[in-house]
């Protein structure tokens, strides 16, 4: 088998390593996958990082992954080159002290993959201050919460940017329809809440790249955030089935477990994989013990104690764990449990409902003053966290668009 050379270039900086006579710091991160048209690793194949007169050889292990450390600050554009393959991204910005992961995935270099331009451009942008609504919104808190994890997966940093930012991300998938380009896209997309223009756009990745999970994940989230569940349902699950090792997808599944999702056979199921094949990742024993909870709750009581041995930072195991326990009047242990989550690293909704079930527990035991004090915090807490939401949500600038004009007939 001919062994794939891999070549990387990188952009000069502008600016010189040195500024005001100190080193600028080196401690930057530059990693990712190489992969071929299907999605899958290419093992063994040589990687280079040039950069002024230096380069740098490492060569992808068997999950075709590569890694470069101890970069300075910069702008960066990959190229991938093999016989007649290449790929290109960028570009690339790291900042100081900051690590990226970039996957490169192989591609006739005579041929793109076939990419439909999508049907809409973007025009412009609108504030949404005045959109209505309410962050504490059960459906809309999980809905954003699953977009900025479906972001998160995102090659570059994607953000509620300008209107040229994400016309930058449109070109660049059309220019060059790689799978880190187009999820790049649909995922600025989503955080614009364009979620229909999103569902295009992942659709016809995933038909480029049908080995791509996050590319599913990505169209899942899509459709959620749409409000048609049982398209994203399909979705969801296509993308832990395609590669069932893989944690991420199980992970963005767990978040619409509140929704008709989650109350599926389906979704049971896969929990249930998730557990059994990842049995030492404190998530995984989580979101298992939340679906047994109603039907089996010394076994769900079983993994959230494990889930706390294993990472005792998750407050949303203390907080289940607490649950559990002053369902079975054992108070004591709750309210420790309670205590437990706060002091982890709880997120606000957890912190939020800790704070509830103490109050209440602290009026049973007939400690009035302590009620009264978690019912305070809960309450300024609750304020806290809508508003912040509030603010987060009108800070995110939409999209307007428009249709395509379709390119006239030759004649």
């Amino acid at each position: 088998m001919t062994r794939l050379s891999v070549c990387v270039w990188a952009i000069a900086a502008l600016l010189p390593n040195f500024v005001s006579g100190q080193q600028v710091s080196a401690a930057s991160t530059l990693q990712g996958r190489l992969l071929d048209a299907q999605g899958k690793p290419v093992a063994a194949g040589r990687v280079e990082l040039k950069t002024g007169g230096q380069t740098i050889s490492v060569t992808t292990d068997a999950e075709g992954k590569y890694r470069f450390s101890a970069l300075h600050a910069d702008t960066y554009s990959l190229r991938a080159e093999s016989g007649t393959l290449q790929a290109d991204s960028g570009p690339i910005v790291l900042g100081e002290r900051e690590s990226k992961s970039v996957d490169l995935t192989l591609v006739p270099a005579d041929k793109t993959p076939f990419f439909d331009p999508p049907s809409f451009i973007v025009a412009g942008v609108t504030d949404s201050a005045n959109r209505g609504g309410h962050g504490s919104d059960p459906v809309r808190h999980s809905t954003e919460a699953l977009v900025k994890a479906t972001a998160s997966l995102a090659s570059g940093a994607v953000s509620a940017g300008d209107l040229e930012a994400a016309q930058a991300y449109q070109q660049a998938a059309e220019r060059d329809p790689s799978e880190p380009h187009i999820f790049d896209w649909g995922a600025e997309l989503l955080v614009h809440r364009a979620a229909e223009q999103a569902v295009e756009v992942f659709s016809q990745g995933n038909k480029l790249f049908p080995r791509s999970t996050r590319m599913l994940s990505g169209l899942a989230a899509a459709w959620y955030s749409r409000g048609e569940y049982d398209r994203a349902q399909q979705f969801f699950f296509e993308a832990t089935d395609l590669n069932p090792a893989d944690p991420a997808p199980y992970l963005l599944l767990g978040r619409v477990r509140n929704s008709s999702i989650g109350q599926s056979a389906g979704f049971a199921e896969r929990m249930a994989r998730f557990q059994r094949l990842h049995p030492e990742n404190a998530w995984a024993n989580y979101y298992y013990a939340i679906d047994l909870r109603p039907t089996a709750p010394s076994k769900a009581q079983a993994l959230l104690d494990k889930a706390v041995r294993i990472d005792p930072r998750l407050g949303a195991a203390w907080l289940q764990l607490g649950i559990l326990l002053a369902d079975q009047s054992k108070f004591h242990e709750a309210i420790s449990a309670w205590q437990r989550a706060l002091a982890a690293d709880a997120d606000d909704a957890t912190a939020i409902e800790a704070h509830y079930r103490l109050s209440q527990a602290w009026g049973r035991a007939g400690d009035l003053a302590k009620a009264k004090s978690e019912i305070e915090t809960y309450q300024r807490l609750s304020k806290q966290s809508a508003e912040a939401e509030e603010r987060e949500r009108a800070s995110v600038r939409e999209f307007v668009f428009k249709l395509r004009v379709p390119a006239p007939a030759s004649q």
